[in-house]
C-alpha cells in the first residue's frame, strides 16, 4: 500500500511539490519561483507556461529527493491562487496570453460599467461576491474582447478557460477539464444554489459555457498523472488557496483555523 500523499502548492509567486507520510509529516520537497510579469501600471500577468514547466521540475525534484516512484504515493492533490485565470487552445495546450492575476486591476472600468445596473452587488445573491477586479470572469470577457482571435476560437470550440487548478489539471492528465467548487466559486460565475456556472451571468459578460471546466467536489479522483516522474498516480483533491489572515477568516479565539 501505498505510504504518501503528494500536494501540489501553486502560489502567487512560487510553486511548491510536498510529499507527506501518514502521519502527517513532511518528507520530501521542493520549490522554484516564477516571473511576475507587470504590462503596465495596474497590471499583473504570469506565463502559464512557465508555471507548468515549474510544476513539472518541483515534483520531479521532490520525488528524486525522497527517492519515490509513483507507486509509494496514493494520491495528489492542488491548492492554487484562485482567481487568476488562463485561457488556452486545447488543441495545442498553449495559453493563448498570459495567465491575469487576481491581482490585477485592468477591468476597473468594466465593473463600473456592470455596476451602473444593479449596483456594485447585482450578483451577490446569486454568488456571494460584488462586482470587483478581483474575481475571474470579467478577466475572461477581458480576454475574450482583447485577445485577437480569442473569441473565434472560443466560437469554434478550440479555446477552453480555467483558474490555475484547471490548467494543471489538464496538463497533468492530459485533457481533463474541470475545477472544484472552491475555486469556481470565486470567479463570480457559480450560482451558490445549484454549484453550477449561472447562464444568465455568463451571457451578461459574453462567456460561452463550453469554454468552462466542470464544477467537481474538492475531493474526488479527477484523472491519473501522465508526467513521468508521478505517472498514473490519482489527482484526487483540490482547494483553492485563502489567501485571507486568520483575523480576515474570523479566528479570534485559539484552537480556530482558516481553511487553506
Amino acid at each position: 500500500m501505498a505510504d504518501y500523499i503528494g500536494a501540489i502548492d501553486q502560489g502567487t509567486t512560487s510553486t511548491r511539490f510536498i510529499v507527506f507520510d501518514r502521519a502527517g509529516q513532511i518528507v520530501a520537497s521542493a520549490q522554484e519561483e516564477h516571473e511576475q510579469i507587470y504590462p503596465q501600471p495596474g497590471w499583473v500577468e504570469h506565463d502559464a507556461e512557465e508555471i507548468w514547466r515549474r510544476t513539472e521540475s518541483v515534483i520531479a525534484k521532490a520525488m528524486q529527493v525522497g527517492k519515490f516512484a509513483p507507486k509509494d504515493l496514493a494520491a495528489i492533490g492542488i491548492t492554487n491562487q484562485r482567481e487568476t485565470i488562463v485561457a488556452w487552445n486545447k488543441k495545442t495546450g498553449k495559453p493563448i496570453y498570459n495567465a491575469i492575476v487576481w491581482q490585477d486591476t485592468r477591468v476597473a472600468a468594466e465593473v463600473v460599467e456592470f455596476s451602473k445596473h444593479g449596483g456594485q452587488d447585482r450578483y451577490r445573491v446569486k454568488t456571494g461576491l460584488p462586482l470587483a477586479t478581483y474575481f475571474s470572469g470579467l478577466k475572461i470577457r477581458a480576454i475574450l474582447e482583447n485577445v485577437p482571435g480569442a473569441r473565434a476560437q472560443a466560437e469554434a470550440g478550440d479555446l477552453i478557460c480555467g483558474t490555475i487548478d484547471s490548467f494543471l489539471i489538464w496538463k497533468l492528465t492530459g485533457g481533463v477539464h474541470v475545477t472544484d467548487v472552491t475555486n469556481a466559486s470565486r470567479t463570480q460565475l457559480m450560482s451558490l444554489s445549484t454549484l453550477q456556472w449561472d447562464d444568465s451571468i455568463l451571457r451578461d459578460f459574453g462567456i460561452p459555457a463550453h469554454i468552462l471546466p466542470k464544477i467537481v467536489s474538492s475531493s474526488e479522483i479527477y484523472g491519473h498523472a501522465k508526467t513521468p516522474a508521478i505517472r498514473d498516480v490519482a489527482i484526487a483533491g483540490v482547494l483553492g488557496d485563502q489567501q485571507a489572515a486568520l483575523i480576515g477568516q474570523v479566528c479570534f479565539r485559539p484552537g480556530q483555523a482558516k481553511n487553506t
